[in-house]
């Protein structure tokens, strides 16, 4: 396949729907790195053009990896609706995203029509919206799934307590889930990242979280961020958890790198359906970010925006209760600066809405990369614009484990107000209960982990 164009007096020429697609994306630091880059702005528009008159149909047939060497290929193109898939895929990339921004087109539209497009088609269209279109598209679609409470109902913006410790001290640990809780943040789910990926260290902090859990009656989730396999031994020990996590990827290789399969999910699916602590369906929580193929060596010389498009369409098969994107995490390698990280964060966050799972952001920066505080900031102003489900916090917007930035405790709720939106409507009686928020907004109270001492 060689495509063709001609603009501003110079004729471009594309070898392959590969070479087009890597192109067409907005500058990437990952891709520059791989050598897939566009040399130019020109060039980059010319490649844009090209794709925008090639169907979806055409960008099907061309998946990342071959059907019959890569599993996550097999999970995308098995999953399509053929009888919708049959009503677009005449349509050009271009036409594709004129109807996904027209204004009759409405959520539950777009919905439907995610059922037969591959991730590969998410992709293309996103690589043609301008950042604006990326959020107007985003915020049509509501997706919403259920583990003890229901995430992504209209009106409601969730935030996850990551309450991160350097040596996974319990005490340290319920001390931040303390002070995160007093700031109104934790209906998303209370996650830890641990230091130590033990089955006993996981058991112990899962233990801890269940029984503080229970004791104040929060209406929420927890889950310890560990390897997949060590959450399956530890639950299948009787380990109460409301979620298996597991980082996940866009290509049998790379998953492979992080040391799971597909089947390897679905045993953890199971496992949580029949003995997990929630009541689910959705009991799964997955994360992602752009690079993470080019790293381990398993993007098959795509660009690193389809190969994040993948990890959507490989999560969907498991209906996931959250994943989000850990925009700035891998560092200046793939996403250079400030204006990198916020435009794959709204691009992650759009793919993930047109692919129909429930989606968030961890808005990041490493302290190597060019961006601080306030560029987090307007990314995640600009995510919950876009009808982000959920973002990160931590104290202070500081990790003291993983060592970068993101949300603090006390931005979720700020973005709430600047929104006009709540928290999950049974987190968010509970913390009229106890006296944290009062009316829709933080009362006087709020900031004040005392509270959890009265018992």
């Amino acid at each position: 396949m060689v495509l063709r164009t001609k603009l501003f007096g110079h004729n471009y020429e594309f070898k392959s729907l590969r070479e087009v697609m890597a192109k067409a994306n907005e500058e990437k630091s990952g891709d520059k790195l791989a050598g897939i880059a566009a040399e130019s702005a020109e060039e980059r528009v010319a490649a844009k053009l090209v794709l925008s008159e090639i169907t979806l149909q055409d960008v099907r047939n061309t998946p990342a990896v071959p059907y019959e060497e890569d599993e996550v290929t097999r999970i995308i193109q098995d999953d399509v609706n053929e009888r919708i898939y049959d009503e677009v895929k005449h349509m050009t990339v271009g036409e594709f995203r004129e109807w996904l921004l027209a204004v009759e087109t409405t959520g539950d539209m777009i919905r439907r029509a995610s059922r037969g497009i591959t991730s590969e088609i998410v992709a293309a269209v996103a690589k043609l919206m301008s950042n604006m279109d990326l959020v107007y598209a985003a915020r049509k679609v509501r997706v919403q799934a259920t583990c003890n409470t229901t995430i992504g109902k209209p009106g409601t913006f969730a935030i996850r307590v990551q309450p991160n410790h350097p040596t996974d001290d319990p005490k340290g640990i319920l001390a931040s889930v303390m002070e995160g809780l007093s700031y109104g943040a934790g209906d998303a789910v209370i996650g830890l990242n641990p230091v130590d990926d033990s089955m006993e260290s996981v058991t112990r902090v899962l233990r801890a979280f269940d029984e503080f859990k229970n004791k104040w009656e929060i209406p929420t989730q927890q889950c310890v961020l560990a390897h997949v396999t060590t959450q399956i031994a530890a639950v299948e020990k009787g380990a109460p958890s409301d979620m298996i996590f597991q980082s996940i990827a866009g290509s049998q290789k790379a998953n492979e790198a992080f040391g799971i399969t597909g089947q390897m999910i679905q045993d953890a699916r199971d496992l949580m359906l029949t003995r997990g602590t929630a009541k689910g369906p959705n009991v799964l929580y997955f994360e992602t970010g752009q690079g993470a193929e080019l790293s381990s060596d398993g993007h098959n010389g795509w660009d690193q925006l389809v190969m994040e498009a993948r990890c959507y369409g490989f999560a969907k098969r498991f209906q996931p209760f959250l994943v989000n994107t850990v925009v700035g995490f891998i560092g200046p390698e793939y996403l250079y600066d400030s204006k990198q990280v916020i435009r794959a964060g709204l691009e992650d966050h759009f793919m993930g809405k047109l692919t129909g799972i429930s989606m968030g952001c961890d808005a990041c920066y490493t302290n190597h990369m060019k961006a601080d505080q306030n560029d987090i900031e307007n990314l995640a102003m600009m995510l919950v614009a876009a009808g982000c489900n959920y973002v990160m916090g931590v104290p202070h917007g500081d990790d003291p484990m993983l060592n970068y930035q993101c949300t603090g405790y006390h931005d979720g709720p700020s973005l709430r107000e600047i929104f006009g939106l709540r928290p999950i409507p049974e987190f968010e009686a509970w913390l009229e209960k106890l006296g944290i928020y009062k009316d829709g907004k933080l009362s006087v109270n709020a900031g004040d982990a005392s509270i959890f001492m009265a018992k």
